[in-house]
């Protein structure tokens, strides 16, 4: 599946107030038999969501919720922005738990840090983790919690900056060549495929110089 690209956006804020969540709790260890990248969001926190235990190819329309979990509250139904703590995404390195995060419909991480294997496998599939200053993180937490309504924010990727209700613009600092890679929707499998005619030439030229190492191919 392609990665599409990264399209400036308004969305909700989902407020979980923890730090170091780890991979395990994004996405738990029986949902790694599947690598289809797909079908994970349903059991996007799968432990704490719940209050029985998931497995793979369950339908979770009827399990019991924890309604005091924040993902469960009505006030952040349809959230597109996933605003956490210290060392999100540490342990494991599974791209899982992107996946999961991607198809619940979570497109922004904001963070004080991340795990840097989760930072690198979340931009490889087309999520955005955001690194902001512990004060800035403080305010947007008291802003999502607050009120019976949602906090929203409008996130420029092109321009480098969100607009947060209440709080007004933050600039955001990201490494060019994510940047490059997320507003073209570029995964590794795309970075290479932008050389293919310099690759198919490559592999012309190696036929004529060695065509014993092709006879496979006959």
């Amino acid at each position: 599946m392609p990665m599409k690209p990264f399209e400036n956006f308004r969305g909700v804020v989902l407020p979980l107030d923890r730090a170091n969540v780890d991979t395990d709790a994004i996405i738990p260890k029986q949902f790694l038999k599947s690598i289809q990248r797909t079908g994970f969001g349903p059991n996007l926190f799968d432990e704490w969501r719940y209050l029985d235990r998931g497995e793979p190819g369950q339908d979770c329309t009827g399990r019991p919720i924890d309604p005091d979990f924040v993902l469960n509250h009505p006030k952040y139904q349809g959230a597109e922005i996933l605003l956490a703590r210290h060392n999100f995404g540490c342990g494991s390195s599974r791209e899982h738990a992107p996946w999961a995060l991607a198809d619940h419909g979570i497109r922004v991480l904001i963070a004080p840090s991340f795990a840097d294997i989760f930072h690198q496998n979340s931009i490889k599939n087309g999520l955005l983790p955001i690194v902001l200053d512990d004060e800035i993180v403080d305010a947007l937490f008291a802003l999502a919690l607050d009120g019976d309504d949602p906090l929203t924010i409008d996130v420029d990727l092109h321009n480098l900056k969100l607009d947060a209700e209440g709080h007004g613009v933050i600039e955001i600092d990201i490494d060019p060549f994510h940047h490059h890679c997320l507003i073209h929707g570029l995964d590794d499998i795309g970075l290479t495929l932008q050389h293919a005619d310099e690759i198919a030439a490559y592999e012309e030229r190696r036929r004529g110089e060695a065509p014993w190492l092709f006879a496979a191919e006959q």
